[in-house]
């Protein structure tokens, strides 16, 4: 069971990266919390995720350090890359837990340098969500 959710969890990452995050990924009731956007529902969470990839242009990227897998927990040790709209480089450290449930993601909690999030990130998701408004 460890090696299936290492891999699930792998392949989460690769998800997001690619901010396609398919439906058999996650359990129908998935939710994510992060510490700067507190808790989404699996819909919010897929299409925050093609919105947060787009930003980077495809040069997104997730390294995992290390992960960690107990029964229906799996802690991963993440860096993520990737180069902002106006060529400035990206970089953010992550700790990631993660339950599994039925060989799905039931929930996902975020942890990460908030203060990049909230001066790189955040202002270009708030221009992305005001593009696709219109």
């Amino acid at each position: 069971m460890t090696l299936a959710n290492n891999q699930l969890v792998r392949d989460f990452f690769t998800a997001i990266a690619s901010g396609n995050v398919p439906d058999d990924l996650l359990a129908p009731d998935m939710s994510l919390w992060t510490v700067n956007g507190g808790t989404s529902d699996k819909a919010r969470f897929q299409a925050a995720m093609k919105m947060f990839a787009s930003i980077f242009s495809g040069t997104l990227t997730y390294d995992i350090d290390a992960l960690t897998a107990e029964e229906d927990r799996v802690a991963a040790e993440v860096q993520s890359h990737g180069t902002l709209p106006d060529g400035e480089p990206f970089h953010n450290t992550h700790l990631y837990m993660f339950r599994i449930r039925d060989g799905r993601i039931a929930s996902v909690a975020e942890f990460m340098n908030q203060f990049i999030v909230r001066e790189k990130i955040a202002p270009l998701m708030l221009a992305a969500m005001s593009n696709s408004s219109r």
